[in-house]
């Protein structure tokens, strides 16, 4: 009974392996219930089995070539800072000198903030470890031990990214960061002191004759003889060496004016009221033979109001079609603009060159806030 019992036992286990003589005898194989945990032999936030650090000789090179990124980075912020003062506001006025800037400035910008992307993106690929986490849903609520450990965690992520064991990458990317720290700074100078009464003040003054919009033509009132009806762009006549390259930009945006010759019986009511603070003006003494200068730039939002429909004498911006009456002091006759375009006191001088006898008696373009609506 005991041979066929222990014949039984052996069928149902299998037929145990026979072990040759001289060989060790196999092991079996033990499985712990509860194995090791390779968190506690880890320094980094992730448990070891999660981490998958590179090679030290990766990360050196990794490390060499993110730092000559940030000194790339930190050559183009260098580079945007010279660029911004080689500049200045008047040389900018010439569209050429214009281009030459914003392509210096967008290009060391562009370096400057590529060359950080770029050595950031080296530290994660070959510096930093990677990871295969496993994080399942928890409640939102932190409890206390886990808010306690943030600390522990953030330290331990620090060192494992390299932060603190590569100082050379570290000051190097700091060194790039500077130049674009300082960036913002240096560009508040362009809104420079408080403008005083610099958007109320034109270039226009007693005796300053008048060139035709984009050429150096000074004008004649017979310019406009020949046709009643008719309107042309004006700017101030301006050559001396105080605007070696023209008239800025937001000088012309200030300056620009519509000539309008119309029969001077198509002059409406407004037109012969007398002007506040002139000491007896009418608007009619800042004509000329039929001829009127208003400010070319609506008083809505500021674009160019140069549509003008010759028969009812209407000048529409095209913008949000603002309308107003040259016959009538550039009256508002429909659209969102709440007040007229400023008038430009106009006369000839010796040599017959239509000339301007003053400035705005107010700031062209759009209303300032203390204007209150009609």
């Amino acid at each position: 009974m005991t041979e066929n019992n222990t014949n039984d036992n052996n069928e149902a286990e299998g037929p145990a392996p026979e072990r040759v003589v001289g060989t060790p005898k196999v092991e079996e194989r033990v499985v712990s219930e509860t194995p090791a945990d390779p968190y506690d032999d880890h320094d980094g936030p992730y448990r070891a089995f999660e981490t998958h650090a590179r090679p030290e000789e990766v990360q050196r090179r990794g490390e060499k070539i993110a730092s000559v990124w940030f000194l790339l980075a930190f050559l183009g912020g260098i580079g945007f800072l010279v660029s911004y003062f080689v500049f200045n506001s008047e040389e900018i006025a010439d569209p050429q000198i214009a281009q030459y800037s914003n392509m210096a400035l967008g290009g060391t910008l562009t370096l400057a903030l590529f060359g950080i992307g770029a050595g950031m993106t080296v530290w994660a690929r070959q510096v930093m470890p990677h990871y295969e986490v496993h994080s399942p849903y928890d409640e939102l609520p932190s409890s206390e031990e886990e808010k306690s450990s943030f600390g522990t965690f953030f330290m331990q992520s620090a060192d494992e990214s390299g932060f603190t064991k590569r100082p050379l990458m570290r000051r190097t990317l700091i060194l790039a960061m500077v130049p674009l720290g300082l960036a913002p700074i240096v560009l508040l100078r362009d809104t420079g002191p408080l403008p005083g009464d610099k958007f109320k003040e034109t270039l226009w003054e007693n005796g300053r004759r008048m060139y035709v919009e984009g050429t150096h033509r000074a004008l004649r009132p017979e310019d406009l003889e020949n046709d009643p009806y008719g309107m042309i762009s004006a700017l101030p006549a301006i050559d001396d060496d105080h605007y070696p390259h023209g008239i800025s930009l937001n000088d012309q945006a200030k300056s620009v004016i519509l000539l309008i010759k119309m029969p001077e019986g198509d002059w409406k009511s407004r037109m012969t009221e007398e002007i506040e603070g002139t000491d007896g003006q009418t608007r009619l003494n800042w004509t000329h033979n039929g001829i009127v200068a208003y400010s070319k730039i609506c008083t809505h939002v500021g674009c160019p109001a140069a549509l003008y429909e010759r028969t009812s004498h209407r000048i529409l911006c095209p913008c949000h079609q603002s309308t107003f009456d040259a016959a009538d002091a550039a009256h508002v006759v429909f659209g969102p603009a709440h007040r007229p375009l400023p008038q430009l006191p106009i006369g000839v001088d010796d040599e017959g060159y239509l000339i301007a006898t003053g400035d705005f008696t107010e700031p062209p373009g759009p209303t300032f806030w203390e204007y209150a609506k009609d």
